[in-house]
């Protein structure tokens, strides 16, 4: 089935979002900075993390769980960490604001390392490491989510997707690793319930606790509470390496929640509804153990390695990670990024509810 919808230039949504964020009382600098990480998300073609949210984030607002003038607080500081109280601020702000700070420490002790309790939804993961990337330093972050993963041998959805994304310096393209250990997002759920799509197998299971290809059975066996769920890396089962999506999945859990003491993912969203999630963030300068240049030079010989090596399926291109992405992003520049109808028309609804004319942002790429 073919979605409707238009493209739209990015700056102009990118404002949009920012006039959204600034009148539900966020800093005009924050905004514009969870505004960017948005928009970035849509460039990279991962519209289950870009302004396909929006209504979410209005809502969670309404409801109390998100404060959009909320600032980061440090609790505790040394010359290499951090431990950040997010007091459930904007999280792609928040998750900016940490990753910042790590590259701080990284250049004056080599690495930095930023634990952030009491967050949102950061959106995706990627575009932190990238934060670092462009400083030439590595870049890391791991954060755990609402409770969507039933953990192999279980029915119960206790743990979240929680991604895992690094990022490391090459050319004609950095390597990006962004990853969910389940084995599809949370927020594919909505697009193929939305899109009237079925799931693949070995993705879900529903209230029940049972295999099923409906994406919907699937939400509402997470929203529940109690049986059903997405399955972790791997599907059901050890036969394909399920137990392997729970324990990255956990290693998540330890290193977001656990350390930063906050809330793990079979709390998010359960008993007060509210997220406070913990993310976790590193940058390293890679210079500790020689010349970065040479190093970088040497991925990005071995990435073209990869991407010229003999195919399985002549027709089929072998990318490196975060080749696809970039690619995308050159491509939605030119044409504009790509808004379903209905969420166009959600976004329409919200500027609306708080009191201004949405139509300038919205100018269609023809």
């Amino acid at each position: 089935m073919a979605m409707t919808g238009a493209r739209y230039r990015a700056d102009g949504v990118k404002d949009f979002v920012t006039k959204l964020y600034t009148s539900f009382g966020a800093q005009e600098n924050w905004a514009r900075t969870a505004s960017d990480v948005i928009v970035m998300a849509d460039l990279f073609n991962i519209q289950t993390h870009g302004v396909e949210r929006i209504k979410d984030y209005h809502q969670a607002i309404l409801d109390g769980k998100l404060i959009p003038s909320a600032q980061p607080e440090i609790l505790h500081e040394t010359s290499i960490s951090a431990l950040v109280d997010g007091h459930e601020g904007l999280g792609h702000a928040l998750a900016v604001w940490c990753m910042e700070l790590a590259i701080q420490k990284a250049r004056t002790s080599g690495v930095g390392i930023v634990s952030l309790r009491n967050s949102n939804h950061y959106g995706f993961a990627g575009y932190y490491p990238l934060m670092a990337v462009k400083e030439h330093l590595l870049g890391f972050t791991v954060t755990n989510t609402e409770g969507l993963m039933v953990p192999t041998g279980s029915k119960e959805p206790l743990l979240g997707s929680n991604p895992i994304a690094f990022g490391m310096y090459a050319q004609p393209y950095p390597f990006l690793l962004d990853m969910s250990t389940t084995v599809i997002p949370g927020g594919k759920l909505s697009l193929y319930t939305r899109d009237n799509k079925k799931l693949l197998p070995n993705c879900g299971l529903d209230t029940e606790g049972k295999p099923t290809l409906d994406p919907a059975a699937v939400r509402a066996g997470i929203n529940s509470k109690h049986f059903g769920g997405i399955l972790p890396l791997g599907g059901l089962g050890e036969d394909y390496g399920g137990h392997k999506g729970y324990g990255l999945a956990m290693m998540v859990e330890i290193l977001s929640s656990i350390l930063a003491g906050t809330n793990t993912s079979n709390n998010i969203r359960r008993f007060d509804k509210h997220d406070k999630n913990g993310e976790f963030f590193v940058a390293m300068d890679y210079s500790l153990f020689g010349d970065p240049a040479e190093m970088e030079n040497h991925l990005s010989c071995y990435m073209d390695t990869l991407r010229n090596s003999a195919r399985f399926d002549p027709d089929v291109p072998i990318y490196t990670h975060g080749q696809k992405q970039f690619e995308a992003m050159e491509e939605n520049q030119r044409q504009g990024i790509f808004i379903r109808e209905a969420t166009h028309a959600e976004h329409l609804a919200v500027a609306q509810a708080v009191g201004f004319d949405p139509t300038p942002y919205f100018q269609e790429v023809t």
